[in-house]
């Protein structure tokens, strides 16, 4: 390259390169999660865990001494999972916007409640009623309303509810249709480490059951797991919005009045 080309592209570089550091460094921007209890005192050393996963990802992604952590993050939605010793798992969608085309600070509120669950709850701001899925990792976590959830195609099954020791008929929505919704992995992907995947369901008055994936499986298990949301034609009533109902349990112990939330865990 001749003397005078090679200048004037040292030049070029050296002239552009403060140009670009800024456009490189405005891509994300810091996000403060604060984590307390029901009362608003701080808890130290809380767990977080986002999906997708920050880039990089920072290490000890935990609160401080004084229940903070200030993560960088990109523009975009994400599933914000909350969990400390002797209280309940908390999660929520979290987004992070540019507003007017700049980044700027965000601060995002996180309520423990006590409990020894491992289940997630559903966050007030998801809406009473509302039947919430969790895959991590997934898919980010997904809220279905009674509108949403009645929208879905249907199926009716029969079976014998041993308490009332009568037939019972439930429509519903299928719980693999709805694990589809958060990319479960399930017929041919359910395989291998997969196959140590469990799921809680949760009721609203904190009732939790746990049932294995392949159960909800039709190229593993026949039964059907349902959620319904009509008992013999007519709405659930005290028992609804959702019912989750496993069609081949003698007793029905796993069929979860008040279903709030479905989540999908890993054995470790």
């Amino acid at each position: 390259m001749p003397k005078l080309e090679l200048s004037i592209c040292l030049f070029c570089a050296v002239v552009l390169a403060p140009c670009v550091l800024p456009a490189q460094q405005g891509t994300t921007t810091n996000v403060t999660i604060r984590v307390t209890d029901a009362v608003g005192a701080v808890i130290p050393h809380a767990q977080i865990r986002l999906v997708p996963a920050p880039d990089p990802v920072p290490p000890n992604l935990e609160t401080d001494d004084h229940g903070e952590r200030g993560i960088d993050l990109r523009a975009g939605s994400y599933a914000l999972s909350v969990s400390a010793r002797g209280f309940r798992t908390y999660t929520r969608h979290i987004d992070v916007k540019v507003p007017g085309g700049q980044f700027s600070a965000q601060f995002v509120p996180v309520v423990l409640e006590v409990g020894h669950t491992e289940g997630p709850y559903v966050d007030s701001k998801a809406g009473e009623g509302s039947l919430l899925l969790t895959a991590d990792p997934y898919h980010l976590p997904v809220t279905l309303s009674p509108s949403d959830f009645h929208a879905l195609p249907h199926i009716t099954i029969t079976v014998h509810n041993g308490h009332t020791n009568a037939a019972e008929t439930y429509s519903g929505v299928p719980l693999s249709v709805l694990l589809d919704k958060v990319n479960a992995p399930l017929g041919k992907e359910l395989h291998g480490e997969a196959m140590t995947s469990y799921l809680i369901a949760a009721g609203s008055d904190g009732y939790s059951v746990v049932l294995s994936l392949a159960e909800v499986d039709a190229t593993f298990h026949e039964g059907q797991v349902l959620v319904a949301d009509t008992r013999d034609g007519k709405p659930l009533e005290k028992n609804g919005p959702f019912q989750l109902i496993v069609s081949d349990d003698e007793r029905p112990a796993r069929w979860v009045h008040n279903l709030a939330s479905i989540a999908l865990q890993h054995a470790h």
